[in-house]
């Protein structure tokens, strides 16, 4: 049925037609033939093949010009479309012509022949499938109905709560909501299925960042139930077809308070001068069997989520911090990539196999770097007996580092912070994460392990899954290249045509500078966002045209899959077409679906890391610290503290001048002082506000007086609104 309607439509003079009309022209006599045309007409609708119009009449979706794509919301109330079908950029929508669409919605879209900025301009023509069925509020009591405000700030409806589906919770009640009726683009009707606690309970705050970024806490009872079946100690049985690799000086290098160990090193020299790295990965795949409850739940969460005073595990502890934690001392099964690399980093040689380990020390990176960085004298006498193993690690990191130097893959040195709280939750002390040799090197490993796991797949053509990084947009490139003008690093090339090795000079130029972190930073963002694809694409920021994550299983779903690809392919021989066909249809899945949770989680640990500073910064007001411009922008300049702390100097707060935006230099101007404010810039500020709520932090540059604000306490809710109102004017 569906071939003969589409052949219909297909013809040259098709002109829409009714179902009736349809079923004429297919000369249908029967009822049930009726009955299954109307059946495919729907199904071809809502596969957005067909498309009804206000007539009741259907043609080919194209032929309305309209296109089928999932919306994304901005904070302040316009949007971007990115298309289902087609490999381009995404679509500008907008406010007035969302047309009631919310964040994450599948619309269709109609693009308009104008454009705004460098992209095109549409308008939502039918929201397709609702995208938002639940959020996180807090809930406010009324005399006939309640009302939940989302944490979302993307999500401006209003939730009216009927007093039957309140689930009895009170004002300031943090609860997560289901919308069942989108009444307009201001209101919805929802009802409360949890309350998670008060607002002000210690920890809901993190928790309800969590539940908004749909990430499960809890594991279900069969995957517990299923975790407790696993030994808490290996058996001669799992040594079977295993090299025994106790013998061997095997260490874990990780933080001091990391609880699941999947990694584990060796370096030694070899006769002829070349190194030998083992890289020993906890087998997690030994234990996570296919389609067990355990593999359901790692696949349905994709990724280990770690938040500023817990870790919400891909796998259950009983695994992740037992069996599969790669502790000191005690036997545990790996999957071992040896390699032999030469004078030069070249991998000249390498074997891919099950082994047992029994790593004799658990080292931390700051002992390490105390090791090998200080030649701390009390902790080198503590382990005498490694210090060569370390001094081999050191120079073939050199090597390996120097090798990746040169072909142009690109260090990225960004701040990162460690925020640090009581027993409460409440951050008592953010602390700026330093990364020196001992993290470099064992970073440097894991790329090396990954890499030629790729390579090896990659020749063999089988069904695997790739970490991949296409090349950067060409305009974002080009606003990046501006950006460097303006700070007074002059750029040549083009835009279009880039090498990794051409941006990774820049950094070299910019390293050691006070502009170093903003240039780290605009570059970052300046990249395509890395994922996981089946196909080998190559990783441009990495400079390599093979790689793939096989270093982190217990906190990766990629990574798991990789072994079981690696039991599957190279360890038990099963290289038959069914399962290649099997593998080929499940892997494009699985990639989408793990590059996803992958950016939940990215999202969720940010939003978190904000939320915690911006609530340090809560009992600072009037404090002063040295700050360095990390942006400018037409609404203000934002200032970045030493302990990565960042706040905005509103441009209504620059009260001693009228400050206008210069795209290209990156800078505000006074209109009468001609005074100039630069990105990387060194400025003195004074913290005027702190929300934790909304995430955001306001300064005002010391010396000069920012508004006259009211003395008056005000709601939160008043407080943000007046925020808001002050955004608008600017």
């Amino acid at each position: 049925m569906k071939d003969k309607i589409l052949n219909i439509m297909n013809q040259k003079d098709y002109k829409r037609l009714t179902i009736d009309e349809m079923a004429k022209e297919l000369a249908l006599e029967s009822s049930d033939d009726f009955k299954e045309l109307v059946k495919t007409v729907v199904e071809l609708e809502d596969t957005l093949i067909l498309y009804r119009d206000k007539h009741d009449r259907y043609d080919l979706i194209e032929r309305f010009g309209f296109k089928p794509g999932r919306l994304q919301v901005n904070k302040k109330g316009y949007g971007f479309v990115t298309l289902l079908n087609e490999d381009s950029d995404d679509i500008f929508i907008p406010k007035k012509s969302l047309n009631g669409a919310f964040n994450q919605d599948k619309v269709l879209i109609k693009i308009l022949k104008k454009k705004t900025g460098n992209s095109l301009e549409g308008e939502i023509v039918k929201v397709v499938e609702r995208g938002t069925n639940e959020v996180i509020g807090i809930y406010n009591e009324g005399k006939e109905v309640g009302y939940v405000k989302s944490d979302d700030k993307r999500f401006k409806a209003r939730i009216i709560i009927n007093k039957k589906y309140s689930k009895g919770a009170m004002t300031d009640h943090k609860v997560k909501v289901h919308i069942y009726n989108y009444i307009s683009d201001e209101l919805v009707e929802g009802k409360i299925v949890e309350i998670l606690g008060h607002k002000n309970d210690p920890g809901i705050d993190i928790i309800s960042v969590v539940y908004k970024h749909d990430i499960p806490t809890v594991f279900p009872k069969e995957v517990l139930d299923q975790a407790e079946k696993v030994p808490s100690e290996i058996i001669d049985e799992d040594l079977l077809g295993r090299r025994d690799l106790r013998h061997e000086q095997i260490v874990t290098i990780d933080g001091e308070d990391a609880m699941d160990l999947d990694d584990a090193v060796t370096v030694s020299q070899l006769d002829n001068g070349n190194y030998k790295l083992g890289v020993h990965i906890a087998d997690v795949s030994y234990y996570v069997r296919e389609n067990d409850p355990i593999d359901k739940e790692a696949l349905k969460r994709g990724t280990s989520v770690y938040l500023v005073d817990r870790v919400i595990p891909m796998i259950p502890h009983r695994l992740s911090n037992g069996i599969c934690s790669l502790n000191a001392k005690v036997n545990r099964l790996v999957i071992s990539c040896e390699m032999e690399i030469n004078e030069n980093g070249q991998v000249v040689k390498y074997e891919i196999f099950p082994s047992v380990i029994k790593t004799v020390e658990r080292m931390t990176y700051t002992n390490v770097n105390k090791i090998l960085v200080d030649k701390d004298k009390t902790i080198m006498k503590q382990y005498e007996d490694l210090l060569s193993l370390f001094n081999n690690m050191y120079e073939l990191y050199k090597i390996l580092n120097q090798r990746r130097k040169e072909r142009g893959s690109i260090n990225f040195e960004t701040n990162e912070a460690k925020v640090i709280v009581d027993e409460n939750g409440k951050p008592i002390e953010i602390e700026r994460r330093e990364r020196d040799v001992a993290e470099k090197m064992i970073e440097e490993f894991m790329l090396c392990a990954n890499e030629t796991v790729a390579e090896h797949f990659h020749w063999l053509n089988y069904p695997f899954i790739y970490r991949v990084h296409e090349k950067p947009d060409s305009e974002k490139i080009r606003r990046f290249y501006q950006l460097c003008n303006a700070l007074g690093f002059v750029v040549k090339g083009k835009e279009n045509t880039v090498h990794p090795k051409s941006l990774q000079k820049i950094l070299e130029k910019v390293e050691g500078t006070k502009e170093a972190a903003v240039v780290n930073t605009m570059l970052v963002r300046s990249m395509a966002k890395a994922r996981y694809s089946e196909q080998s694409i190559g990783h441009y920021g990495l400079a390599t045209d093979y790689y793939t994550h096989f270093t982190s299983p217990i906190r990766r779903y990629p990574d798991t899959i990789v072994h079981r690809l690696i039991r599957e392919f190279i360890f038990e021989s099963r290289c038959d077409e069914k399962n290649f066909e099997k593998y080929n249809a499940l892997l494009k899945d699985i990639a989408y679906h793990t590059s996803k949770c992958e950016r939940a989680a990215v999202d969720c640990e940010r939003e978190v890391d904000d939320m915690k500073k911006a609530e340090f910064m809560e009992d600072k007001i009037g404090e002063e610290y040295e700050g360095i411009i990390s942006s400018v922008t037409s609404w203000g300049i934002y200032v970045e503290l030493p302990n990565t702390v960042e706040g905005l100097v509103h441009v209504l707060d620059m009260t001693d001048d009228y400050y206008q935006f210069d795209e290209k230099t990156m800078s505000l101007i006074g209109e009468k002082t001609k005074k100039v404010y630069r990105l990387g810039d060194e400025v003195k500020v004074k913290v005027i506000d702190a929300n934790k709520e909304e995430r955001e932090i306001d300064f005002e540059v010391v010396g000069i007086r920012s508004r006259k604000r009211s003395k008056v306490v005000i709601s939160d809710d008043k407080k943000n609104n007046k925020r808001k109102k002050r955004k608008r004017k600017s």
